[in-house]
């Protein structure tokens, strides 16, 4: 197995709760140049997880191993994009994408042309002399990715990278995102709260429980050949990981509003015809 984690469970420490428990014996395994998302109600773990994997957080007890080595710090097998795109405003789009290969000891020819070839994957070399500040949020983004794939990661880690972005722009990074993973075939672990953005991505999505996080399903996607899913089996899908995510949602709702909770599903009106031009 490429990617393999086994028994890992992690708490943190409060100043008022003592120890507040966050993942609760998560196995999980997932095989080389896979895309897999992970969704779940707040809270319940999943930057968590991802954080473990890239050696950024130190795990209970448990192990994550990559290629059949374990997982101890943060290494360049394995690079984060994280929600905000953490550009160095001072830098150009060339100098921030460069700046990790840079303390490879490349030559600068190297460096420049791979940087480069990176850019145009993300459709962004036209803007190489371009500062943050003069780029859009999406654009922004993107450079993030550039600087994560400039290094050749065998798995991207990948926190909400794009929910704070509008709709179109969203749609338009989702089909260079997978784009760039059928070309580049890295290893992609996508932590998202988007159950759409999930399925839309993702060969499986992994649907966690509440804090403490555990998975509770993980529900495989299906897709054609040329990778483009039926509009009625995405809708499918989602309604599927929705209607587990629902227990789990009411959960922490009831734990955050005690007797002032309550929940009422909501009905769509169908007509028993099956005309929706009926009475129009």
């Amino acid at each position: 197995m490429y990617l393999s984690i086994e028994g890992i469970h992690k708490s943190f420490n409060t100043k008022n709760k003592g120890k507040l428990k966050v993942l609760d014996n998560i196995n999980l395994d997932i095989e080389q140049g896979d895309f897999v998302s992970i969704v779940g109600p707040s809270g319940c773990g999943k930057s968590t997880l991802l954080y473990l994997i890239a050696g950024l957080e130190k795990s209970d007890t448990g192990s994550i191993t990559v290629s059949g080595k374990k997982v101890k710090n943060p290494g360049p097998d394995r690079v984060v994009v994280f929600q905000e795109d953490g550009l160095f405003p001072w830098l150009t789009v060339l100098d921030n994408v460069t700046y990790g290969l840079k303390l490879k000891g490349l030559s600068k020819k190297e460096i420049k042309e791979k940087a480069i070839d990176v850019l145009k994957m993300v459709h962004l070399s036209n803007y190489i002399d371009s500062y943050p500040h003069q780029l859009s949020g999406g654009m922004k983004q993107r450079v993030s990715i550039a600087r994560a794939l400039v290094m050749e990661p065998d798995i991207l880690l990948m926190d909400e990278p794009f929910s704070a972005l509008d709709e179109q722009t969203r749609m338009v990074l989702h089909k260079e995102l997978l784009e760039i993973w059928r070309k580049t075939k890295v290893t992609i672990f996508f932590v998202t709260h988007n159950i759409r953005e999930a399925v839309q991505l993702s060969e499986k999505v992994v649907v966690f429980a509440t804090r403490p996080g555990r998975i509770k399903e993980i529900i495989p996607v299906p897709s054609t050949k040329d990778g483009i899913m039926p509009d009625s089996v995405t809708l499918y899908t989602e309604q599927k990981i929705l209607k587990i995510l629902q227990e789990e949602i009411e959960k922490v709702l009831k734990e955050e509003m005690g007797d002032d909770y309550s929940f009422e599903t909501n009905h769509i009106h169908r007509d028993h015809s099956g005309d929706l031009g009926s009475n129009i």
